[in-house]
């Protein structure tokens, strides 16, 4: 899989191109901070953990387009207004954002799985059985 940024790396110009860090798939319409992401992988899937405390479920938005993982959630601001109230100062904003992540010819698009729990996005991207490594086979000589 391939994040939009890469921690604790010098990246050259030629890698951030191709990365999309320099034509950035990643944004927010309400200009408010783009959830933070983990990316982990194992010998049988890659793990994408998005902090995104205060949603709901139904909020998020999970597609695969080709190899294009893409999460997105749009919350609109509900203006009801009571009769005879007014406000001084009104504060709350809802926020939209999407990030994208280019996957590898080696996941399993059918089985990709999401979870929210706990203000974390669990989205896990199982590999494709001949993906996984195997262990080594003795090879017997004739």
């Amino acid at each position: 899989m391939i994040p939009t940024r890469y921690a604790n790396q010098e990246v050259s110009l030629l890698d951030r191109l191709f990365n999309n860090d320099m034509f950035n798939r990643d944004f927010s319409e309400t200009n408010t901070t783009l959830p933070s992401v983990n990316i982990k992988e194992n010998e049988d899937k890659f793990s994408v953990e998005m902090a995104v405390p205060g949603f709901n479920k139904n909020d998020f938005n999970i597609e695969l387009n080709n190899n294009d993982l893409t999460i997105s959630s749009e919350r609109k601001e509900e203006n009801e207004h009571t009769e005879g109230e007014r406000y001084t100062r009104k504060e709350f904003s809802y926020q939209s954002f999407r990030r994208s992540f280019t996957l590898p010819n080696t996941v399993d698009g059918e089985k990709i799985s999401a979870e929210y729990k706990n203000g974390v996005l669990h989205v896990d991207i199982p590999k494709r059985e001949e993906a996984k490594p195997r262990p080594p086979k003795q090879i017997a000589i004739k």
